[in-house]
């Protein structure tokens, strides 16, 4: 199928500048550094298209980390030995873009990316300067790879929570891959002919380049703006006695 040459002028390259933005992968394999992770492959391909629209890119293996269980900010505060979450809180804030990545297991996300959503929850009562959740004025995504049935179950509870926490998630904010029932190749494995399984996948392609542009397209309004309008929304203010609105319920 040809273009037409207005289709042509949106395959051009994009005059937007992105690089006032910085995108953090959490890629939450089973598989600690330097085994070779699936998730990783595909979340290579997202990642290649950002840092070639100049986004600060940097890619994190929490199971390579000290990460104690527990819903609170530092749980060395709550009786941990050792908690590597306040680090990587951290670089979270720093990020202007969110993406988890998981393989499935079971029909479901890992543990590993459950738990980073567990701490992501801990500190979900922080405030930033306006008094809004911390996470507000950030745009999050999810990447799922794996051999069993579950990318739009992993990715449903993933958007929830992220959204739930206070994060903007864009249109078409997932993608992932599978392949056959049952136990055979995974994303990225080398095929006997030399070609890799599922890169060549158009759908997948697709989606996770759809995906990608959505978060840069919805990270950048939302910092160009200065995050999310601050009212209505403010937990400091409600505290206060400000009600934004709320029918006052003892006037029905």
């Amino acid at each position: 199928m040809s273009l037409n040459d207005t289709q042509q002028a949106l395959c051009d390259e994009s005059d937007t500048d992105f690089s006032a933005l910085s995108a953090l992968f959490l890629n939450c394999t089973l598989k600690p550094s330097p085994q070779s992770s699936h998730t990783r492959t595909l979340m290579d391909t997202s990642a290649a298209i950002m840092r070639e629209n100049d986004v600060d890119v940097d890619i994190v293996r929490p199971v390579d980390l000290d990460l104690a269980p527990g819903v609170y900010g530092d749980m060395t505060e709550h009786g941990a030995d050792a908690d590597d979450w306040p680090a990587l809180y951290q670089k979270v804030l720093g990020a202007n873009i969110l993406v988890l990545g998981s393989p499935i297991w079971l029909g479901e996300k890992s543990s590993v990316c459950q738990r980073v959503i567990e701490r992501l929850y801990g500190n979900s009562g922080d405030l930033n300067e306006d008094g809004q959740y911390a996470y507000y004025g950030r745009a999050a995504g999810c990447l799922i790879t794996g051999n069993e049935d579950g990318i739009k179950q992993c990715a449903m509870g993933i958007l929830y929570a992220l959204q739930h926490l206070g994060y903007t998630i864009p249109p078409q904010a997932d993608a992932g891959w599978i392949g056959p029932a049952g136990p055979g190749p995974s994303y990225g494995d080398e095929r006997d002919d030399g070609s890799r399984v599922g890169v060549d996948n158009d759908f997948t392609q697709r989606n996770t380049t759809f995906m990608t542009w959505n978060l840069m397209h919805t990270a950048l309004r939302l910092h160009e703006a200065g995050g999310v309008p601050a009212h209505g929304n403010q937990r400091t203010a409600w505290e206060a006695g400000c009600r934004f609105d709320h029918p006052n319920p003892e006037h029905r």
